[in-house]
């Protein structure tokens, strides 16, 4: 008998960000793969008997390659278990799940994707950004910051020309070659930019800057999103630098979140299928 595999969304970091649906899978499943930047938090609401497995790439250091994911995904779900692949952000933008997919698919292995909170929109709303704005921009476009640094090829004047805010994931450190192609681009110098480091958690930083001063931020910890247009004037200043407000993630949350605030009614518990 096969097992399954669902591709989850572990969201930004805060563990309350999790879906519902995404805690009740963490809970129940027999395995669960996951990337590097899932938080420890969330990692602590899986069941303790499940085979957890770190699978994740970060910064260029590939401990393990693609095709071995696909094979653990593959080799688990064909033994009949239950397998929980935990992306960071949402399994789709960006998580490499189309060539997941495609490997489940060709094993004939079913799936099932749960999406999550991707970084651009938890980041955004943990710095006070509004991403459209009816009076700043209404186009919204989301990039890899590690293929445009360096990428002539990475057209750019079409988001200044829609006055939208680009969102740029892994932007690195090379600050001053983006700057260069925003401006090559269109984006005025004076265009703000906000640059958010482990956006929703207790250690988020967040710098402002422009276009033209880019080059001379500080290099904050990974992972960082790249937010550049007119509506980074909206955020929140008091927000700037940390999040002062956010509570301490490893005294307030562990395998007691989901015990506690998302058990499901005993209505929903008679309707679930069981995942082991």
């Amino acid at each position: 008998m096969k097992g399954k595999v669902y591709l989850v969304g572990a969201g930004p970091g805060d563990p309350e960000l999790l879906t519902v649906k995404a805690l009740r899978l963490l809970r129940t499943a027999s395995v669960v793969l996951h990337d590097d930047l899932v938080a420890p938090e969330i990692l602590e609401l899986t069941s303790p008997t499940a085979h957890v497995q770190n699978v994740g790439k970060r910064c260029g250091r590939k401990a393990i390659r693609q095709e071995e994911i696909n094979f653990l995904m593959v080799t688990w779900a064909g033994s009949g278990r239950q397998v929980v692949r935990l992306k960071s952000g949402d399994p789709l933008i960006f998580g490499r799940a189309g060539e997941e997919i495609e490997a489940l698919r060709r094993a004939g292995i079913e799936y099932e994707i749960v999406p999550g909170v991707t970084s651009a929109l938890g980041a955004a709303a943990a710095a006070g950004i509004p991403l459209t704005h009816r009076q700043a921009s209404s186009t919204l476009v989301l990039a890899t910051g590690n293929r445009a640094a360096g990428n002539d090829g990475a057209d750019w004047s079409q988001f200044a020309a829609a006055q939208a805010t680009l969102v740029l994931y892994m932007p690195g450190q090379n600050y001053g070659e983006i700057a260069r192609k925003l401006l090559n681009a269109g984006f005025a110098a004076e265009t703000p930019c906000a640059i958010i480091s482990r956006a929703t958690t207790a250690q988020q930083r967040v710098h402002r800057t422009t276009v033209s001063q880019i080059h001379r931020a500080p290099q904050l910890t990974s992972p960082t999103l790249l937010v550049v247009g007119e509506v980074v004037r909206f955020a929140d200043q008091e927000l700037d630098q940390n999040l002062a407000s956010v509570p301490d993630l490893n005294t307030e949350y562990g395998p007691a979140l989901g015990q506690a605030l998302f058990s499901p009614p005993e209505s929903l518990r008679r309707n679930e299928e069981p995942l082991a």
